[in-house]
């Protein structure tokens, strides 16, 4: 019955220039127009990315032997640039990028940092469309959001979804922190590192770069403002530049009478656990057991303080730790120098 009225509508629709039937894309919402736009403005800007890493083999053939991987990226300048993940690119001793899904081309590494994630890739090419970037620091939690990458191979996948959480933090395996992490819930899959995060306007807000498994729709994307910083520095130096102290330390809570003998500001502090022989900290006096309270007479309260301020600007320059020894405080004089450990792939975990 149902198809019978069907081809009767349409026989009367055909003659009838009074009835009008609309097309699919008249039925679509506010949502699918959002999608479908900013989805159209991005595409053309975002790569994909294969790499090749040495193997033993490669030591003893002159026939090339190495493992495989892929991820995405996009063009950010107008003379080749591109953005991805470090833990895409990391360690390859070749990188080959696709535009456009056909057009093949070798990139060069321009600098690498496994410190947030984020690297710098070039390729030389003519006619191509660089992002547009939107402000990270604006957005809302509930906000559209789309994602763009290859998982799997499969070029230019398209997933949306929203702001799902603001803030979050991610955790490299070298230990430090990457703060202001965007949330999401628009699916990624193991290919997607390195693509673009977009607004409803097709403006890049983050760089996808992480997911939880087994969990579901919950994703991760480095903000839009510090890609943008990483990737300059990167462009400039080849690295960004980090103060070192040469211990490790843990996060601790004082106890009371602790506080309130020696006055100090907050009840936390960093319990040091190592010192490198004849680093920073070793030359300074820093021991085992010390508990580090204040940076410069700024209150450190975890060892996530403790990397915030050792900046590119406290390289090589004298510094103050404030330490609490079992009953004394007394402040050291120290001198940072720039961190040039490889951290490794630069996996990462969240911080709940």
């Amino acid at each position: 019955m149902e198809t019978l009225i069907q081809e009767t509508h349409d026989r009367e629709s055909s003659l009838d220039p009074k009835i009008f039937v609309p097309k699919d894309g008249e039925f679509l919402d506010a949502y699918s127009e959002a999608v479908i736009n900013a989805a159209e403005k991005i595409s053309p800007s975002v790569v994909n990315i294969e790499v090749h890493h040495a193997s033993p083999y490669s030591r003893i053939s002159s026939k090339y032997y190495g493992a495989h991987g892929a991820g995405s990226g996009f063009i950010f300048t107008q003379n080749g640039f591109i953005i991805t993940n470090s833990h895409v690119v990391h360690k390859a001793i070749q990188i080959d990028v696709a535009i456009n899904n056909c057009r093949k081309m070798r990139a060069k590494l321009i600098g690498d940092d496994p410190y947030t994630d984020l690297a710098v890739i070039k390729i030389e090419a003519t006619d191509i469309i660089p992002v547009k970037f939107g402000d990270s620091q604006s957005l809302k939690v509930g906000q559209l959001v789309v994602a763009i990458g290859n998982p799997f191979g499969f070029q230019c996948t398209i997933t949306s979804g929203v702001v799902s959480a603001m803030g979050r933090g991610l955790r490299t395996d070298s230990g430090r922190l990457i703060e202001g992490v965007i949330q999401t819930d628009a699916a990624l899959n193991p290919g997607n590192s390195g693509g673009p995060l977009v607004n409803a306007r097709g403006e890049v807000i983050g760089v996808n770069t992480a997911i939880i498994y087994p969990a579901q729709g919950i994703c991760f994307a480095i903000p839009a403002n510090v890609a943008r910083f990483v990737a300059e520095k990167l462009i400039k130096d080849g690295r960004i530049r980090r103060g070192y102290l040469g211990m490790s330390g843990q996060d601790i809570t004082q106890e009371s009478n602790v506080i309130k003998t020696f006055g100090l500001q907050c009840d936390k502090g960093i319990m040091v656990m190592g010192v490198e022989n004849d680093g920073p900290a070793d030359k300074a006096g820093l021991a085992k057991c010390d508990v580090i309270t204040a940076f410069n007479d700024v209150p450190v309260e975890s060892v996530d303080d403790l990397h915030r301020v050792l900046t590119e600007d406290k390289i090589d320059k004298k510094a103050r730790l404030t330490v609490v020894r079992m009953s004394e405080k007394f402040t050291l004089e120290i001198v940072p120098v720039e961190l040039k450990a490889d951290p490794g792939s630069g996996h990462l975990t969240i911080e709940r």
